[in-house]
Protein backbone atom coordinates (compact mmCIF):
# COMPACT_ATOMS: atom_id res chain seq x y z
CA UNK A 1 0.00 0.00 0.00
CA UNK A 2 1.45 3.36 -1.02
CA UNK A 3 1.95 5.94 1.71
CA UNK A 4 0.20 9.32 1.76
CA UNK A 5 3.03 11.35 0.16
CA UNK A 6 3.25 8.83 -2.69
CA UNK A 7 -0.50 8.99 -3.30
CA UNK A 8 -0.42 12.78 -3.24
CA UNK A 9 2.46 12.84 -5.71
CA UNK A 10 0.61 10.40 -7.99
CA UNK A 11 -2.50 12.55 -7.83
CA UNK A 12 -0.62 15.76 -8.59
CA UNK A 13 1.20 14.16 -11.50
CA UNK A 14 -2.02 12.65 -12.82
CA UNK A 15 -3.82 15.98 -12.57
CA UNK A 16 -1.11 17.84 -14.46
CA UNK A 17 -1.06 15.22 -17.21
CA UNK A 18 -4.84 15.13 -17.44
CA UNK A 19 -5.07 18.90 -17.62
CA UNK A 20 -3.18 19.13 -20.93
CA UNK A 21 -5.87 20.50 -23.33
CA UNK A 22 -4.97 18.49 -26.41
CA UNK A 23 -8.00 19.72 -28.35
CA UNK A 24 -6.85 23.31 -28.05
CA UNK A 25 -3.20 22.44 -28.70
CA UNK A 26 -4.05 20.53 -31.88
CA UNK A 27 -6.52 23.04 -33.32
CA UNK A 28 -4.13 25.93 -32.70
CA UNK A 29 -1.22 24.03 -34.23
CA UNK A 30 -3.30 23.36 -37.35
CA UNK A 31 -4.53 26.95 -37.60
CA UNK A 32 -8.16 26.01 -36.93
CA UNK A 33 -8.79 28.85 -34.49
CA UNK A 34 -9.66 28.95 -30.80
CA UNK A 35 -11.67 25.81 -30.03
CA UNK A 36 -13.47 27.57 -27.19
CA UNK A 37 -15.03 29.95 -29.74
CA UNK A 38 -16.26 27.12 -31.98
CA UNK A 39 -19.51 25.15 -31.64
CA UNK A 40 -20.23 24.29 -28.01
CA UNK A 41 -16.90 25.73 -26.85
CA UNK A 42 -15.96 22.36 -25.39
CA UNK A 43 -12.31 21.25 -25.62
CA UNK A 44 -13.05 17.62 -26.52
CA UNK A 45 -12.97 15.62 -29.74
CA UNK A 46 -16.66 16.15 -30.56
CA UNK A 47 -16.19 19.89 -30.73
CA UNK A 48 -12.92 19.54 -32.63
CA UNK A 49 -14.90 17.62 -35.24
CA UNK A 50 -16.99 20.76 -35.76
CA UNK A 51 -13.93 22.42 -37.26
CA UNK A 52 -14.35 20.01 -40.17
CA UNK A 53 -11.01 18.35 -39.56
CA UNK A 54 -11.64 14.65 -38.82
CA UNK A 55 -7.95 13.93 -38.34
CA UNK A 56 -7.70 16.57 -35.63
CA UNK A 57 -10.77 15.17 -33.92
CA UNK A 58 -9.36 11.63 -34.00
CA UNK A 59 -6.02 12.82 -32.64
CA UNK A 60 -7.80 14.65 -29.82
CA UNK A 61 -9.85 11.56 -28.99
CA UNK A 62 -6.73 9.38 -28.85
CA UNK A 63 -4.69 11.84 -26.82
CA UNK A 64 -7.50 12.66 -24.37
CA UNK A 65 -8.00 8.93 -23.81
CA UNK A 66 -4.28 8.30 -23.73
CA UNK A 67 -3.44 10.88 -21.08
CA UNK A 68 -5.72 9.16 -18.60
CA UNK A 69 -4.26 5.77 -19.47
CA UNK A 70 -0.70 7.09 -19.29
CA UNK A 71 -1.27 8.59 -15.85
CA UNK A 72 -2.52 5.24 -14.58
CA UNK A 73 0.23 3.17 -16.17
CA UNK A 74 3.05 5.43 -15.02
CA UNK A 75 1.73 5.56 -11.45
CA UNK A 76 1.25 1.79 -11.34
CA UNK A 77 4.76 1.20 -12.66
CA UNK A 78 6.32 3.59 -10.16
CA UNK A 79 4.21 3.03 -7.05
CA UNK A 80 1.56 0.31 -7.45
CA UNK A 81 -2.19 -0.04 -7.81
CA UNK A 82 -3.29 2.45 -5.14
CA UNK A 83 -1.20 5.16 -6.78
CA UNK A 84 -2.69 4.19 -10.14
CA UNK A 85 -6.21 4.74 -8.81
CA UNK A 86 -5.20 8.14 -7.41
CA UNK A 87 -3.48 9.19 -10.63
CA UNK A 88 -6.37 8.03 -12.81
CA UNK A 89 -9.01 9.90 -10.84
CA UNK A 90 -6.82 13.00 -10.75
CA UNK A 91 -6.11 12.85 -14.50
CA UNK A 92 -9.85 12.79 -15.14
CA UNK A 93 -10.29 15.74 -12.78
CA UNK A 94 -7.52 17.57 -14.61
CA UNK A 95 -9.33 17.21 -17.93
CA UNK A 96 -12.54 18.62 -16.47
CA UNK A 97 -10.83 21.42 -14.51
CA UNK A 98 -7.48 22.22 -16.18
CA UNK A 99 -5.41 24.81 -14.37
CA UNK A 100 -4.17 26.17 -17.72
CA UNK A 101 -7.70 27.13 -18.84
CA UNK A 102 -9.06 28.70 -15.68
CA UNK A 103 -10.43 25.31 -14.59
CA UNK A 104 -12.89 25.18 -17.50
CA UNK A 105 -12.33 21.96 -19.39
CA UNK A 106 -14.17 19.17 -21.17
CA UNK A 107 -16.84 16.65 -20.29
CA UNK A 108 -14.36 13.86 -19.72
CA UNK A 109 -15.83 10.92 -21.63
CA UNK A 110 -12.70 10.02 -23.61
CA UNK A 111 -10.47 10.47 -20.56
CA UNK A 112 -12.88 8.35 -18.50
CA UNK A 113 -12.73 5.51 -21.02
CA UNK A 114 -8.93 5.65 -21.34
CA UNK A 115 -8.47 5.77 -17.58
CA UNK A 116 -10.86 2.87 -17.00
CA UNK A 117 -9.21 0.75 -19.68
CA UNK A 118 -5.82 1.22 -18.05
CA UNK A 119 -7.08 0.64 -14.51
CA UNK A 120 -8.87 -2.62 -15.35
CA UNK A 121 -9.05 -3.55 -19.05
CA UNK A 122 -12.13 -5.78 -18.72
CA UNK A 123 -14.09 -2.95 -17.11
CA UNK A 124 -12.86 -0.50 -19.74
CA UNK A 125 -13.99 -2.83 -22.50
CA UNK A 126 -17.38 -3.19 -20.78
CA UNK A 127 -17.74 0.62 -20.58
CA UNK A 128 -16.83 0.97 -24.26
CA UNK A 129 -19.31 -1.77 -25.16
CA UNK A 130 -22.06 0.02 -23.23
CA UNK A 131 -21.27 3.23 -25.10
CA UNK A 132 -21.27 1.53 -28.49
CA UNK A 133 -24.45 -0.46 -27.83
CA UNK A 134 -26.36 2.59 -26.59
CA UNK A 135 -25.10 4.69 -29.50
CA UNK A 136 -26.10 2.02 -32.01
CA UNK A 137 -29.62 1.79 -30.58
CA UNK A 138 -30.35 5.45 -29.82
CA UNK A 139 -27.80 7.42 -31.89
CA UNK A 140 -27.44 9.70 -28.85
CA UNK A 141 -23.83 10.32 -27.90
CA UNK A 142 -24.62 11.99 -24.59
CA UNK A 143 -26.92 9.16 -23.47
CA UNK A 144 -24.27 6.64 -24.48
CA UNK A 145 -21.73 8.43 -22.30
CA UNK A 146 -24.11 8.53 -19.34
CA UNK A 147 -24.94 4.82 -19.65
CA UNK A 148 -21.26 3.86 -19.90
CA UNK A 149 -20.32 6.03 -16.93
CA UNK A 150 -23.17 4.72 -14.78
CA UNK A 151 -22.46 1.11 -15.67
CA UNK A 152 -18.75 1.12 -14.81
CA UNK A 153 -19.02 1.38 -10.99
CA UNK A 154 -21.86 -1.15 -10.98
CA UNK A 155 -19.76 -3.75 -12.77
CA UNK A 156 -16.74 -2.91 -10.60
CA UNK A 157 -18.83 -3.64 -7.49
CA UNK A 158 -20.20 -6.86 -8.99
CA UNK A 159 -16.61 -7.99 -9.59
CA UNK A 160 -15.65 -7.05 -6.01
CA UNK A 161 -13.31 -4.20 -7.00
CA UNK A 162 -14.20 -1.65 -4.34
CA UNK A 163 -11.36 0.78 -4.97
CA UNK A 164 -12.08 0.80 -8.68
CA UNK A 165 -15.80 1.17 -8.00
CA UNK A 166 -15.08 4.26 -5.90
CA UNK A 167 -12.94 5.93 -8.56
CA UNK A 168 -15.36 5.14 -11.40
CA UNK A 169 -18.30 6.35 -9.30
CA UNK A 170 -16.42 9.61 -8.70
CA UNK A 171 -15.91 9.99 -12.45
CA UNK A 172 -19.51 9.00 -13.24
CA UNK A 173 -20.94 11.65 -10.93
CA UNK A 174 -18.80 14.34 -12.56
CA UNK A 175 -19.77 13.15 -16.05
CA UNK A 176 -23.45 13.45 -15.10
CA UNK A 177 -22.87 16.96 -13.76
CA UNK A 178 -21.01 17.95 -16.93
CA UNK A 179 -23.89 16.66 -19.03
CA UNK A 180 -26.64 18.61 -17.27
CA UNK A 181 -27.58 20.56 -20.39
CA UNK A 182 -27.60 17.35 -22.43
CA UNK A 183 -29.83 15.68 -19.84
CA UNK A 184 -32.29 18.55 -20.07
CA UNK A 185 -32.41 18.17 -23.86
CA UNK A 186 -32.77 14.39 -23.55
CA UNK A 187 -35.78 14.86 -21.28
CA UNK A 188 -37.23 17.43 -23.67
CA UNK A 189 -36.58 15.20 -26.69
CA UNK A 190 -34.41 17.84 -28.36
CA UNK A 191 -30.97 16.28 -27.97
CA UNK A 192 -29.36 15.94 -31.43
CA UNK A 193 -28.57 12.47 -32.64
CA UNK A 194 -25.26 11.28 -33.97
CA UNK A 195 -24.97 12.48 -37.55
CA UNK A 196 -27.81 14.98 -37.10
CA UNK A 197 -27.84 18.76 -36.76
CA UNK A 198 -26.06 20.20 -33.73
CA UNK A 199 -27.77 22.68 -31.37
CA UNK A 200 -26.82 26.30 -31.80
Amino acid sequence: MADAPTLIAAAVGGYLLGSIPFGIVITRALGLGDLRAIGSGNIGATNVLRTGNKGAALATLILDSGKGAMAVLLARWLAGDAAALAAGGAAFLGHLFPVWLGFRGGKGVATFLGTTLALFPALGVMACALWLATAAITRLSSLSALVAAAGAPVFALIWGLRGLAGVTLFMAVLIVLRHRANIQRLLAGTEPRIGGAKPR
